[in-house]
């Protein structure tokens, strides 16, 4: 209750008739727990780590896909030496920034631990050590934004990224209408990674935080653990039997 709907620790301590001080410790000891408990890919698989995320899905040459996003937080106090480093250059605001990896289902497999909100996309990656493990993994796919440009070299072609424009001014005949084709295709096929961040952000916890910053996190993983188990059901029933 705490993540989905961000109550105050008072909430949950009036309903269960406790003392917040008793809430709040078991918040603090319940949260890491979830973030370890892994993604749910089926009843006997959690993936943990990047590498068994790769792993897994190079088992049966699955395509996954990749995106980063920025959660809103509290503004570092004055004074501290990296209260800069939490601003985004993208929206202008305090927020931290965590990479999500979702499968060909927009199912949340790996969510990574969050960083300062200056830290761009493909930093994220190499920091992770993606780059390595796509290009001495096996044979699969990861379908990447323009933020990822210039990986897919350096992943022996595991890292698909949007076409890059060649021609900036004098334009060949039809090189416009061919290359928003191929860039359109491309975003309809990693359409998947953003529904998989917006179930994310559907947890009131990740719409904005206004706890402490170094909780963030665990935070993030933990809201990952429960919903990618819900999907896992989802697509479970989905299917027929």
């Amino acid at each position: 209750m705490h993540l989905r709907h961000a109550t105050t620790h008072d909430v949950p301590a009036c309903w269960f008739d406790v003392d917040r001080s008793t809430v709040t410790r078991a918040i603090g000891e319940a949260r890491p727990l979830l973030a370890e408990r892994g993604r749910t890919v089926s009843p006997g698989l959690r993936p943990r780590t990047p590498a068994e995320v790769i792993d897994h899905l190079g088992a049966d040459g699955k395509t996954g896909t990749i995106d980063s996003t920025e959660i809103r937080v509290r503004r570092p106090a004055a004074g501290r030496r990296d209260r800069d480093r939490s601003i985004s250059g993208k929206n202008k605001q305090n927020a931290v920034r965590t990479m999500v990896v979702t499968d060909g289902d927009g199912r949340v497999l790996f969510c990574r631990p969050t960083s300062p909100g200056s830290c761009a996309d493909i930093t994220h990656a190499r920091r992770l050590g993606l780059v390595e493990l796509l290009a001495d993994g096996p044979a699969m796919a990861i379908l990447a934004d323009a933020g990822y440009q210039g990986l897919g070299a350096q992943t022996g072609g595991r890292m698909i990224t949007p076409p890059h424009r060649k021609f900036k001014k004098n334009a060949p005949d039809r090189y416009e209408e061919m290359y928003e084709r191929r860039r359109k295709a491309h975003s309809s096929r990693r359409i998947r990674v953003e529904h998989g961040i917006a179930h994310l952000e559907n947890w009131r916890a990740l719409t904005r935080h206004l706890g402490r910053r170094e909780h963030m996190s665990h935070t993030v993983q933990a809201v990952a653990g429960p919903l990618s188990h819900q999907q896992t059901a989802d697509l479970a029933s989905a299917r027929p039997m």
